[in-house]
């Protein structure tokens, strides 16, 4: 035993004590031993890809000026020790969703000089440590606000100049608090917002030159950010007397505009010339200026100032209109109702404001309430006639009946905490009525909810309703569609509230909640009881089975197949002599030829084997017999036609 031990302790202090195989270095790369940490040098190599045998465990790995086009999922796969990444001037034009996934300890990504046309955000995924993000000269026209999810808390350099960039995810860069150097010169960037630079509270050097910006938001200072914004389409007012205050020599920000002040350096510029002009009000209108209720309206305004004042609106409740899906507010300062209801009858007011001041102008929007039809005596319905609106008398929960001689036109029946009956009058002198849209939304929503209905509807439930709201509803008839296609027909407007719900008591479940929990117990119950029953069958058959005796071997042998033993023939008793035919005795046929028999006798017997079978002809011996066992007598009724027959077979 000691002679066996010896030998393998030798062997493995052998294999203990020998270096570690150095990884191949990859084909035209240089691979310096005396690195202090593994790196790959395959800069300017010809490569059109990124070489499959890479060193896994590389930390610098350099594949600048060469011809890879594409970067792939599997290209830098499990090199998690990486942390310097070169790719600059390749012509890269794809990076795959997490080509970056698995390179969590990288810490300076140079992707500049290539052809990138975007940025989405699985692309730079899983980079948890990057610090330098170089994307300079690139054709970049999008980046994704996600693309920078993944280093937001630790990047501090991020060049993205000389790219093709009208607008930037400020939001996602006003999150990088440890970002110090931001450089976007040399795009085509218009704006930057108010405050997206004050959120950056270590960002030490700003370069936005040669952009299309015609503004700057104030930098948080002093000290501040070095600030370079050169070679922007300046337009110097007010608005820069932060940035004049701050200039220091050799500053090239140049005003384009106004014209007494075009190609002056803004350094040089006096404060006092730096002016504003307040606002001011040059159009404001309605359009048409009186509408049904239920019918779209726009509201117009323009005004002038410098800077450019920006335009709102104040509804006739005094509060700021918001964008909404029944309100919106355009670009150029005006504002759309898509469904003008009672609640915007009354003034609403514009107001611009800039640096300098505010103005403010009113436009007046008359709502006319829907005409509700009066019944006469004879129970006829009159041309319809101005009265109230169904708006003005919100809060109707009574029927048809109870509506007095005037009858409204949309009435809110029935209503409880989550539903609400709407019924309304039928519409006998409007032709050509396709369907019947009813509209609503609640007070806590302004998003509308619509309902399209078969012409002949005069009722509907609205269900999910929420409890204690204050809702408002249109019913429109919308006719066959023309060229141009006819607005929808209002046909009456009514407000009306759910019941609150009971304090303490949560709100019950839905009916379609509840549906889809009955379905998916029924079709559990349904699916359990087809299992027991497939289990029980496969039970039952397998008992069966074990009681089923084993069936009996029966040993036929014949000499067409073979065997173990030739069978032995079977002596049978002589059979009578079979009555003439009618061509004479039996061995002769009709014509005088041999008959049945002929000289060679009775039919031929070819032994064949047969299937054994439980129940036997009872003109036949056992087979099976053991030797030696008398065969019994034959039965007093078998006849020759019986034995040919069985005896062929």
């Amino acid at each position: 035993m000691a002679k066996l031990l010896v030998p393998l302790v030798v062997l493995g202090a052998v294999a203990g004590g020998a270096p570690p195989a150095a990884p191949r270095c990859p084909p035209r790369c240089l691979c310096p031993a005396a690195a202090p940490s593994p790196t790959l040098l395959c800069a300017r190599t010809g490569l059109l890809a990124v070489p499959p045998s890479l060193d896994r465990g590389a930390v610098e790995l350099r594949l600048a000026d060469n011809f890879i086009g594409a970067v792939g999922r599997a290209d830098f796969a499990n090199m998690s020790s990486l942390v310097h990444l070169t790719l600059s001037r390749n012509g890269l034009r794809r990076l795959a969703p997490g080509a970056f996934a698995d390179l969590r300890a990288l810490r300076a990504l140079h992707l500049d000089g290539n052809r990138l046309p975007a940025l989405s955000g699985p692309q730079l995924r899983g980079l948890a440590s990057l610090r330098h993000l170089i994307l300079a000269n690139n054709q970049l026209a999008a980046i994704d606000a996600a693309a920078f999810a993944a280093f937001a808390a630790t990047v501090e350099d991020l060049d993205l100049s000389h790219n093709n960039l009208p607008a930037l995810p400020w939001d996602a860069v006003a999150a990088m608090a440890s970002l110090a150097t931001l450089t976007l010169d040399h795009n085509l960037l218009e704006r930057v917002p108010a405050g997206a630079v004050a959120r950056l509270p270590r960002l030490a050097r700003l370069d936005l030159t040669a952009n299309r910006l015609r503004a700057l938001p104030p930098v948080p200072g002093p000290p501040g950010p070095a600030l370079a914004a050169g070679g922007n389409p300046l337009h110097c007012n007010c608005e820069l007397l932060w940035l004049r205050r701050v200039a220091q020599p050799g500053r090239l920000e140049t005003c384009a505009t106004p014209a007494p002040l075009a190609g002056r350096l803004l350094g040089a510029v006096p404060e006092e010339e730096l002016t504003c002009r307040a606002p001011a009000v040059t159009a404001a209108a309605a359009h048409p200026p009186a509408v049904t209720e239920g019918q779209p309206l726009r509201l117009g305004c323009a005004a002038v100032g410098d800077p450019p004042p920006a335009l709102h609106w104040l509804g006739p409740d005094g509060r700021v209109v918001h964008n909404g899906s029944r309100r919106s507010v355009g670009a150029d300062g005006s504002l759309e109702l898509r469904v003008a209801t009672l609640r915007d009858h009354g003034g609403f007011t514009c107001v611009a404001a800039n640096a300098a001041g505010e103005a403010a102008a009113r436009v007046d929007v008359v709502v006319v309430p829907l005409p509700v039809p009066r019944r006469d005596r004879d129970g006829d319905d009159p041309e319809p006639g101005p009265g109230p609106s169904d708006m003005a008398r919100a809060g109707g929960n009574e029927t048809f009946g109870g509506a007095g001689p005037g009858e409204r036109r949309v009435v809110a029946a029935e209503v409880t905490g989550s539903s609400a009956r709407i019924r309304w009058l039928p519409q006998r002198h409007v032709p050509g009525v396709r369907m019947v849209q009813i509209q609503y939304n609640s007070s806590a929503d302004d998003a509308l909810v619509y309902r399209l209905l078969p012409p002949s509807t005069r009722t509907f439930v609205l269900r999910d309703l929420a409890p204690g709201r204050l809702y408002e509803l249109c019913v429109s008839a919308l006719h066959v569609a023309g060229d141009p296609p006819a607005a929808p027909r209002p046909l009456g407007c009514v407000s009306f509230a759910t019941a609150a719900a009971p304090p303490g008591c949560a709100a019950p479940p839905r009916p379609h909640f509840l549906g889809g929990t009955v379905i998916i117990v029924i079709g559990a119950a349904i699916a359990a009881s087809v299992l027991v029953f497939i289990l029980i069958l496969t039970a039952r058959w397998k008992a069966a089975g074990a009681r089923r005796p084993p069936p009996a071997l029966t040993s036929v042998c014949s000499q067409t197949n073979g065997g173990p033993r030739p069978a032995e023939p079977l002596e049978l008793p002589p059979l009578p002599p079979l009555p003439p035919g009618p061509g004479g005795a039996l061995g002769e046929g009709p014509g005088g030829g041999p008959g049945l028999g002929g000289s060679r006798g009775l039919f031929p017997s070819h032994s064949y084997p047969r299937r054994a079978r439980p129940r036997r002809h009872g003109s036949l011996p056992r087979l099976d017999a053991p030797e030696g066992t008398p065969l019994g007598p034959l039965r007093p009724s078998f006849g020759s036609t019986h034995w040919m027959l069985e005896s062929t077979v």
